[in-house]
């Protein structure tokens, strides 16, 4: 899963994608949040491709997806929540669409016109994601780690966007989910619980994802892709990081057995 996600350019002068470039100060970006929670709904930087895909403007998207059946801000909360319908007068099941599961994508009719017409790249210079161990006569406990790309500022998370219309207000807004696919032999480690982890694309692939010429046998290929263990470092961090000015900061614990 990818639900915690950090993205701190300050050394870059450009978001660069293979020979695509763009100058961070002619673009309205917040790229200094090294700590966010997809549960807060923030707006997020995204590569969003224009010209077929050979080209990209870096804009600022909703971290959620929302489908173009959802026609209000109130009727977006219960479909957050759930609950019992006002118009139906049935039980509703909680949405979480921050994230989608690669593997699905193309046979969810919530994301396939999205997979099919409207991908994205997610930028992040980093993740958060918890390794569950039980100490010996304890109880299982959950250890937060920061995961990167080794000698990156940033890199690109498959996405997919909707541009949703508020039918009361007239509002538009870029909504966008990561894509997840299984765990890596290092993540399956870190994130034992689910096993899961984001689709981190190199440039190559993250290139690729934003045409619009990919077949579905493409699409599907790129959205199952398994990021290599040996690009990327972690470290455990402080279980009140999400508290802290520098959520990032290296944290050991005593109990908690090395990841070889």
């Amino acid at each position: 899963m990818c639900f915690h996600n950090g993205i701190d350019v300050n050394r870059a002068e450009h978001i660069k994608l293979k020979k695509k470039s763009k100058k961070i100060k002619d673009l309205q970006l917040n790229l200094d949040q090294p700590y966010a929670s997809g549960f807060d709904y923030p707006f997020w930087p995204v590569l969003k491709p224009i010209e077929g895909g050979n080209d990209f403007v870096p804009v600022m998207m909703h971290w959620e997806f929302i489908p173009s059946y959802i026609r209000s801000v109130e009727a977006l909360l219960h479909f957050r929540k759930g609950g019992i319908n006002p118009k139906t007068g049935r039980k509703d099941i909680p949405h979480n669409t921050l994230n989608a599961i690669g593997e699905e994508v193309l046979n969810k009719p919530t994301y396939k016109d999205s997979a099919l017409k409207r991908r994205c790249l997610v930028l992040s210079s980093g993740f958060y994601e918890w390794r569950h161990f039980t100490p010996q006569g304890g109880k299982d406990t959950a250890y937060p780690y920061y995961v990167s790309v080794k000698e990156q500022e940033y890199f690109f998370m498959a996405g997919i966007y909707n541009p949703w219309v508020d039918q009361e207000s007239g509002e538009v807004v870029d909504s966008f989910s990561i894509l997840t696919t299984a765990a890596n032999p290092l993540m399956e480690k870190i994130h034992n619980n689910k096993k899961r982890m984001p689709v981190i694309l190199p440039e190559d692939q993250a290139e690729q994802w934003i045409r619009d010429d990919l077949s579905t046998e493409e699409i599907s290929a790129l959205a199952r892709f398994q990021f290599p263990s040996e690009q990327l470092e972690f470290h455990t961090i402080r279980k009140d990081f999400r508290q802290l000015e520098e959520p990032r900061e290296a944290f050991l614990y005593d109990q908690l057995p090395p990841i070889e």
